[in-house]
């Protein structure tokens, strides 16, 4: 299966360019570079990528796609033990990298500087669409990050969806700025592109005043952004107007706040697009380019996707836009699996086929979904990350002074929810060194931003913490 949209009606744009961080390739440039990738790890169980904001990382995902190599994103900001959980769990071979951007550590698979790979011509033998394209690691809400298996087939259905849902075309050029190693920022905004064809502009940090230089100066069209992106973006009201030659501005990875929904339809005229979805589904939900665009809501169901809301006895709750339940999906784009974790992928569906989100909501009479919020406390949501309570915990849990630990997400103005921790701990631990302390282990963006220092955690007749009485 060809993932990267030659065998689209519409085709590539022949002068299609992938630009990452001001340094750009033609399509058939990156493609030459992905090739050479794809000899270098043919015949590999799978390869793990350091997954900066570079043309590297681009022509090695893409290398691992010609080569039909599972490809399992590394996030740069991970720390050591996160880090050696993803290459340990993955299995990966190898480990590719920009030349000079990733120092090995005791255990790693063999490094392959990227650069230094030559050029060469793309594979010839078909790779089925029921393989395995990117193992992505969740955000470990209760316990160590499972790697959640994509398959071609998938990518390619959530893609068409969306670029039907979206009106995306090779006319378009995408810009946005996000990380390259989930969802949002890579197989949206990177394979999205490659699929469609339109020309790619990635601002290796996404500022708004990046955005607007890209609106000006390069004709962006088609905008991607987190709640905390588009904050920030109308934080710079002349940012925000510089958007009004757009196209469209898409929102997603966590609820976009009302109030910055309206302030970026004020300031930039349009009416940003939310949709939905995870690591294990892709997106199943979205608002439409051609039609309504409600403040709180995600939209209807793409193509090929069929939603319902159960209760916790398991019986269907009515779709009557008041009753809340948990949304349970079916859909060509959900995943293949977790690695390696047979019992947990059984315990994702429910008897009769259904994928359980584990997200409550509410869908209307009209078919519009509202996401209320987790079906449980462990999920943070914060500057479009999805942080797994659970991982923190564990690292928190690591430091000797520590006896127990509680994290929770709190209201930020700017992320949304930040990682705020409860922790009963010995005298020679104070907030600064436990914050370190994780941020030493972890990715950055997991790190507490406050370690509350408490006698005890409130606990229930069972010995679980309560979490919803935490700061009481």
């Amino acid at each position: 299966m060809d993932l990267l949209g030659a065998d689209l009606p519409d085709g590539p744009r022949e002068d299609q360019e992938i630009r990452i961080d001001g340094r750009g390739l033609t399509r058939a440039g990156l493609l030459e570079r992905a090739a050479g990738v794809a000899a270098e790890i043919a015949g590999a169980d799978a390869v793990a990528v350091h997954a900066t904001a570079s043309l590297e990382t681009v022509a090695a995902v893409v290398g691992g796609l010609l080569a039909g190599v599972p490809v399992v994103p590394l996030p740069p900001d991970s720390g050591p033990d996160e880090r050696a959980h993803i290459l340990g769990d993955s299995g990966a071979a190898l480990l590719l990298a920009a030349r000079g951007a990733y120092e090995p550590g005791e255990g790693d698979p063999p490094l392959v500087p990227v650069d230094d790979l030559g050029r060469g011509d793309a594979p010839s033998t078909p790779v089925p669409g029921d393989a395995t394209a990117l193992i992505l690691y969740t955000s470990g809400t209760t316990g160590a990050p499972k790697g959640v298996l994509i398959t071609r087939a998938a990518i390619a259905a959530g893609l068409d969806a969306l670029a039907e849902a979206w009106q995306w075309t090779p006319d378009d050029v995408l810009v946005h700025g996000l990380p390259l190693f989930h969802v949002h920022g890579l197989v949206l905004g990177v394979l999205g592109a490659l699929r469609v064809g339109s020309p790619l502009v990635h601002t290796g940090r996404p500022k708004a005043a990046a955005y607007a230089a890209a609106a000006q100066d390069d004709g962006g069209s088609l905008f991607f952004g987190v709640p905390t992106v588009w904050s920030r973006v109308c934080a710079e009201p002349g940012a925000a107007r510089a958007l009004r030659g757009a196209r469209l501005l898409v929102s997603g990875s966590a609820p976009l706040p009302v109030p910055v929904f309206e302030r970026l339809a004020d300031l930039s005229g349009h009416r940003p697009v939310e949709r939905y979805g995870m690591t294990e589904t892709l997106i199943t939900v979205s608002a439409r380019a051609d039609g309504d665009r409600r403040p709180g809501y995600v939209g209807l169901p793409l193509p090929g996707v069929e939603t319902r809301l159960a209760g916790e006895d398991g019986a269907e709750v009515p779709s009557d836009g008041e009753t809340p339940g948990e949304l349970q999906v079916r859909a060509p784009m959900l995943f293949g699996g977790y690695l390696n974790r047979p019992e947990a992928t059984a315990a994702s569906y429910t008897a009769d086929g259904w994928f359980r989100t584990g997200d409550i909501a509410t869908i209307g009479p009209d078919g519009w979904h509202r996401i209320v919020g987790r079906a449980s406390t462990d999920l943070i949501k914060s500057g479009g990350y999805r942080i797994g309570a659970g991982e923190v915990e564990n690292a928190l849990l690591a430091h000797p002074a520590v006896r127990e630990a509680a994290v929770v997400g709190t209201p930020h103005p700017d992320l949304g929810e930040q990682v705020t921790a409860y922790v009963v701990a010995g005298p020679e631990a104070d907030e600064r060194t436990l914050i370190d302390f994780v941020a030493e282990r972890l990715s950055a963006h997991k790190r507490p931003r406050t370690v509350h220092l408490v006698d005890s955690l409130p606990r229930n007749a069972m010995g679980k913490v309560v979490k919803t009485r935490l700061g009481r």
